[in-house]
């Protein structure tokens, strides 16, 4: 879970993802990276790991960005599978067994969510961004050769080991509250 100045929500968003269904005999690991939050939330943060022995904290020395708190959390990461769920709770974790069933079937490595195909229920979502992502995703798809209808998903799961096998920028070198 990348986190950068979401004092207002996070300990919603950790409880819910801390109480989300899994399927049965999953273990639950949570690693939190605070992008150099300055709002509060570390603090919120170390309360919580302190209490809850399934987070593993890090906090980068400097705000880096989402992409660089994601790779240090996937450098970090000890479980099978590994689902981004953003701290802002804009995607509701109880649809984890949902995202989770194509790769515990194993018919895949990777599981994309989307906005735009939400089955029971349909977002609204406001015009101008919803085209610009459609035109974004379309452009995405013709230079991927893939046929995904949102490219800017936060919702994502794949298999540990396949993250952990793409090369990447270097991680940044956080630091670990519990063992500092």
């Amino acid at each position: 879970m990348p986190v950068y100045n979401e004092r207002t929500v996070v300990e919603r968003s950790i409880s819910q993802v801390l109480t989300a269904p899994l399927p049965e005999n999953m273990e639950r690991e949570l690693v939190v990276v605070d992008d150099c939050s300055t709002d509060g939330t570390s603090a919120i943060l170390e309360r919580l790991a302190a209490a809850f022995p399934q987070i593993q904290l890090h906090r980068h020395p400097r705000n880096c960005g989402k992409g660089a708190a994601v790779r240090t959390a996937i450098a970090q990461a000890v479980g099978d599978f590994s689902i981004i769920q953003d701290a802002d709770l804009e995607y509701d974790p109880s649809e984890y067994p949902r995202l989770l069933r194509p790769l515990l079937d194993g018919h895949a490595d990777a599981v994309f969510g989307s906005r735009y195909l939400a089955g029971e229920q349909s977002r609204v979502l406001p015009f101008w961004h919803s085209t610009i992502n459609q035109g974004l995703t379309l452009v995405s798809n013709m230079f991927s050769n893939l046929n995904l209808s949102d490219m800017e998903t936060c919702y994502k799961v794949f298999r540990t080991d396949l993250l952990k096998s793409i090369p990447s920028a270097p991680t940044v070198s956080a630091s670990s509250p519990k063992s500092s």
